[in-house]
């Protein structure tokens, strides 16, 4: 089974959504992308996800135009509505699904204010993952 994470710059939501999914069953092929994909994966995203016991360092943003040509079981979109447009996907693609989280990367604060929304953020995406694996994707492997 395929699976497309898309976010706008691939650094952090849809980076750590990838690493959860992909550690709930080794079988599934997950890559993430992002419509304007940042330089380098968020370095706040890397240390909170090894916290949960899963090394995303060696990911990097990815630009979804490598993507397009190819046919996906889901494609899903992690952008929160009320701060951006999240990409549309035109490929073959049979799922489609949008969960929305906030983009712990804009937090304003102290570094423990930042730190923590990652955390809560972190947890909603494993959360929601895990829900959505659970009652959707594992019935399909």
């Amino acid at each position: 089974m395929k699976i497309l994470i898309l976010c706008t710059g691939n650094s952090c939501r849809s980076q750590m959504a990838h690493g959860f999914l992909q550690s709930f069953n080794k079988k599934l092929q997950v890559f993430s992308a992002g419509t304007v994909p940042a330089p380098r994966i968020n370095q706040m995203a890397v240390d909170v996800m090894k916290k949960a016991g899963i090394d995303i360092s060696d990911h990097t943003p990815k630009n979804v135009t490598e993507y397009l040509k190819e046919e996906w079981d889901y494609v899903i979109t992690v952008c929160d509505d009320a701060n951006e447009t999240c990409p549309v996907f035109p490929g073959k693609v049979r799922h489609r699904l949008h969960m929305g989280f906030e983009d712990p990367s804009k937090t304003k604060g102290s570094y423990s204010e930042i730190l923590t929304a990652f955390y809560d953020v972190r947890n909603e995406i494993r959360d929601e993952f895990y829900k959505l694996f659970e009652t959707e994707i594992k019935k399909k492997i």
